[in-house]
């Protein structure tokens, strides 16, 4: 299985980390299945299908969603220095990128063979390697994800509020427990499980460890040793626009933008956060959390430096009533 090795230093200096390069990765991993479902992409495949093809006809592009084909459906070895643990919360996706550039030749060839398989495609095998990987993953992000970041990034944020309390109240069992559906702790052998594949456990020994949300269903390990490792996990309530449905008579009995606000709250999140889910203006969000708020539909509480809203059981009642398709999803 792919697992950490971490002692109690190593707990105590986990961090969060939000990383645009791995949502990049993992938004073109799923497009590499259009049978399956895209998490992340929910309300728009189609859209981001479209403009996927158009992205295709670059051979940079085509030459790494070729390795990441391959990666998806027979090696399950993401390519280490496309996904490397990011800094913090604040990461760019200009940060990454220059980290991608800066990456040796031939560690980008091996790490690619690796995730391939076998031999690779043409485009990818000269000395630019790296360039060329850059400039695909820079197209993908403008293409795919850059217009939707900041409400994405809203969603991963919360999702991090979430955890972070989770660990503070209840422990690394119970945090890591929701992070995928083989993430979990071994408290006797001393290690964080990521997913089943047969690899040696990594021995953290004092580098940097991360937990990174990501809106894509897959969790995998980020690799840069000896300097950091980091978890990326699918997070929660993330990949759909609260806005994507037709009106129902929920927006008719508060009002479109209200619902919408009521909606965004399936996880608790902050009024800024809303603001960044939900492309509204500061004051109208504010102004609408207080009447949801007087009517008893949502309830506050206080979370470290946040005040985090979030539906009560009325709320709740409220939205079950609806056009259950029209709901958040």
């Amino acid at each position: 299985m792919a697992a950490l090795t971490v002692d109690p230093a190593d707990l105590a200096l986990v961090r969060f980390g939000l990383s645009p390069l791995a949502e990049t990765v993992a938004a073109l991993a799923s497009l590499m299945s259009p049978g399956r479902s895209t998490p992340g992409l929910t309300g728009g495949a189609d859209r981001h299908r479209d403009a996927f093809a158009g992205l295709t006809a670059d051979p940079a592009v085509s030459a790494l969603c070729e390795v990441l084909r391959r990666t998806v459906h027979v090696t399950h070895w993401m390519p280490d220095f496309i996904t490397v643990p990011p800094p913090g919360m604040e990461t760019t996706i200009e940060q990454e990128l220059a980290v991608v550039r800066a990456t040796p030749a031939d560690r980008v060839h091996a790490d690619l063979t690796r995730s391939a398989g076998g031999p690779l495609p043409a485009a990818l095998t000269g000395p630019d390697a790296a360039d060329q990987v850059a400039a695909a993953l820079a197209a993908a992000w403008s293409t795919l994800l850059a217009a939707d970041w900041p409400r994405r990034r809203a969603q991963l944020q919360r999702d991090v509020v979430q955890r972070g309390g989770q660990l503070a109240a209840y422990g690394w069992a119970r945090a890591l427990a929701g992070l995928g559906p083989n993430v979990r702790w071994l408290p006797d052998a001393g290690q964080i499980q990521v997913n089943t594949w047969d690899t040696p456990p990594y021995e953290v020994s004092g580098a940097r460890l991360m937990l990174v949300p990501s809106s894509f269903g897959a969790a995998w390990l980020a690799l840069d040793p000896p300097r950091a490792y980091a978890v990326i996990y699918p997070a929660r309530g993330v990949g759909s626009n609260p806005d994507d449905r037709t009106p129902d008579g929920l927006d008719r009995l508060l009002g479109r933008s209200r619902a919408s606000v009521l909606r965004a709250l399936a996880e608790p999140a902050s009024t800024s956060q809303l603001v960044g889910l939900l492309g509204m203006a500061l004051g109208a969000v504010g102004d609408h959390l207080a009447v949801l708020r007087g009517a008893g539909l949502v309830s506050r509480a206080r979370a470290g430096r946040l005040v985090l809203y979030r539906r009560t059981t009325l709320g709740d009642d409220l939205l079950a009533g609806s056009t259950p398709e029209h709901r958040f999803r």
